[in-house]
């Protein structure tokens, strides 16, 4: 190794990706130790560094470019050590000086002292929070003010954070492009009006409600008037996923939604309140869109609000035909309590979708109204690659025995559908035109029964779903 030039040894080491390979490699000469020490970027710690302060002092001291740092403590328990403290987050500013991306997961022990030392870290662009119960809204306040180039915030399950100033703060910096937060119990979906001009510059919005605890905050006049009032459009928004939200005419997200002319994925699961009003503005304003995923709420768990009439029709759906002529994926699921007879969308709603949409990947859960008929439909897709069916109890073998029929179809997965055995899949074996198949808890497919149908095949059979 002494005799390479110092360009190719960089070079070498920088093919290498997984972190245990460099660190072998990293032992069998000094002069490649060294490169390592210069080149590496990123670093993932947790349960191992023990003591922690010390063991982080000593990796900051040797890896001088950090730019990445993960603290994970996942199933951490006291006899793995003290976890890392405040102190460990000043180590990470006063070592770190590169540092755009942090990560900690699990950190228990890490308080708002330790969110204000990271303050002087003006490279940070990008702070993901999982599960940080010491953590308040002051302490994230006092983050985004010292870090003026924050892009990127994750906040999931940070219980204590109640107070919105730091949204408002960062409202003010326009500089947020993804933001998700879920779980966070005292953040409501009307805080996020406190975004204000910020909404001009976010790409991505990840909002998740945690149903089983939702800190129902009353929307007050001035609210409501500034959410209809909203006149800063989402112009640059590409991808919105909105998780057991309230969707209410007139204010807080449905004003959103219709604003995003840039977006290309929306995920709207178990979002009480979406209208078919919501679905065709969406659909007219966002005209590239190419990703949708829709679960939807059974009727018993529906409020009554305003009297609206709140279950989505086939007029979402040809709204979504005429208007987005770049859908590529479609996903449309019901919630466990759907009765077959309520199923919002018809055989003839979904259709008219396929047919004028390019379509590559198709899945449905509990979609009562695809049976048989639909299968024989989709002969004539064109551009499908993709079919998920899961607990779709109408199809039959005369449906899933047409599957050999679909013009491009590469991969077919089957999932507690009730209605299917192992003829349906007879016409697949030998033919090898599906590059995978997978079969999951379907109790009239035997193991058997899949051999031979695609040029990879996973099985597995767990019934316990159906007692």
């Amino acid at each position: 190794m002494d005799g390479l030039p110092d360009q190719l040894v960089w070079e070498i080491l920088s093919r290498i990706k997984k972190t245990n390979d460099r660190n072998s490699v990293s032992l069998s000469c000094k002069r490649i130790h060294n490169v390592d020490n210069e080149q590496r970027q990123s670093l993932r710690v947790g349960c191992g560094l023990d003591p922690a302060n010390e063991a982080l002092t000593s990796l900051c001291n040797r890896f001088r470019n950090l730019i990445k740092v993960e603290i994970i403590y996942s199933g951490w328990m006291s006899k793995l050590g003290k976890q890392l403290d405040d102190q460990g987050l000043l180590i990470l500013s006063n070592y770190c000086p590169f540092l755009t991306d942090l990560t900690l997961s699990y950190c228990t022990f890490i308080t708002d002292v330790g969110l204000r030392h990271l303050s002087s870290c003006s490279k940070l662009s990008a702070l993901k929070l999982n599960f940080t119960p010491r953590i308040t809204g002051c302490g994230i306040l006092s983050l985004v003010v010292g870090c003026k180039n924050l892009s990127i915030l994750h906040l999931i399950r940070c219980l204590n954070v109640s107070s919105v100033e730091w949204l408002e703060y960062l409202g003010k910096l326009e500089t947020l492009e993804d933001l998700l937060i879920k779980n966070c119990r005292a953040i409501g979906e009307g805080d996020l009006i406190k975004l204000g001009h910020s909404w001009r510059k976010l790409k991505r919005l990840q909002f998740e409600v945690d149903a089983n605890y939702r800190y129902m905050k009353v929307y007050d006049r001035l609210a409501v008037d500034r959410w209809q009032k909203q006149w800063v459009p989402c112009d640059n928004m590409q991808e919105l996923s909105l998780v057991n939200c309230m969707i209410c005419p007139g204010r807080g997200l449905a004003c959103v939604m219709g604003k995003c002319k840039n977006l290309e994925k929306i995920h709207l699961d178990m979002c009480v309140g979406v209208r078919d009003f919501d679905i065709i503005g969406l659909a007219q304003k966002s005209r590239n869109l190419r990703n949708i995923s829709l679960r939807v709420p059974s009727d018993f768990s529906l409020p009554l609000l305003l009297n609206n009439p709140l279950r989505l029709t086939d007029e979402s759906l040809k709204a979504l035909a005429q208007n987005c002529s770049m859908l590529e994926s479609v996903r449309i699921s019901y919630s466990d309590g759907e009765f077959p007879s309520f199923s919002s969308f018809t055989l003839d709603g979904i259709l008219i979708l396929i047919q004028n949409c390019p379509v590559r990947e198709l899945a449905f859960d509990q979609v009562y109204s695809f049976n048989d008929v639909g299968m024989q439909a989709l002969c004539s897709a064109q551009y499908l690659e993709t079919l998920e069916l899961v607990r779709c109890q109408e199809i039959s073998d005369e449906g899933l025995q047409l599957v050999g029929q679909f013009p491009r179809l590469r991969i077919l997965r089957l999932i507690k559908c009730l209605g299917v055995t192992n003829d349906g899949l007879k016409p697949l074996v030998g033919s090898y035109k599906l590059e995978k198949l997978a079969v999951e808890d379907c109790p009239q497919i035997s193991e058997r029964g899949v051999v031979g149908t695609a040029r990879s095949v996973s099985f597995r059979q767990d019934l316990s779903w159906m007692y």
